[in-house]
């Protein structure tokens, strides 16, 4: 009895499939899977994921089936197509998965291999310009200490920040406004507006 209602739900699913409605016999394919036993069942398994491969275009449903089919029966009449067809649905896969071009292993080993060396050439590079960086910070703070008086601070200027407020800042006081702006002349243009990032001398 279960072996006529598969062999009939089998026969309507090619049926269907051979009139073009993949849907129907896709379903009436897995009804036939429900109650047959496993030999059978790679058979189906094998129609679907043919359906799924060359009709529906969806290698990753395929690849499914396609295993099963294996699994259920490793040495049966269509294991050397099947075995080819996942190589070629796994790849077909992952460019479905990436929505470009697949990179194989190799490349992208290949492709690993090259950002490392970039970066390594990046940083031996960066090594040298750093030393330069350095050595003109160095020049700079030693002639900013030379040109400022021993016991001035340095101060960059902040978002919202007038004369007023760094000298209250600075000497809880706003009455030092005229001391910063006179130990700043060259670089203050107008005493209202400040330059955010500038740096100003604090006597």
């Amino acid at each position: 009895m279960g072996a006529s209602r598969h062999a009939q739900l089998v026969q309507d699913a090619d049926t269907k499939s051979a009139q073009g409605d993949f849907a129907r016999a896709i379903n009436l394919y897995e009804a036939a899977l429900d109650d047959s036993e496993s030999t059978r069942n790679a058979e189906v398994h094998y129609k679907l994921a043919l359906l799924y491969d060359d009709k529906l275009n969806d290698a990753v449903s395929a690849l499914h089936h396609f295993r099963r089919y294996l699994a259920l029966s490793p040495t049966g009449a269509h294991a050397a197509d099947v075995t080819n067809s996942i190589k070629h649905d796994e790849i077909a896969a992952l460019t479905a998965l990436s929505g470009d071009s697949v990179i194989t292993r190799a490349e992208a080993a290949r492709l690993r291999n090259e950002n490392l060396n970039l970066h390594k050439e990046l940083e031996t590079r960066a090594a040298p310009a750093r030393g330069v960086t350095d050595k003109s910070q160095e020049s700079n703070t030693t002639s900013k200490k030379t040109t400022s008086k021993q016991g001035d601070r340095a101060y960059v200027v902040q978002s919202g920040d007038t004369l007023f407020s760094i000298s209250r800042k600075f000497y809880k006081s706003p009455t030092h406004w005229k001391d910063i702006l006179n130990a700043n002349r060259k670089n203050i243009h107008d005493p209202k507006k400040l330059t955010v990032g500038q740096t100003l001398v604090i006597p």
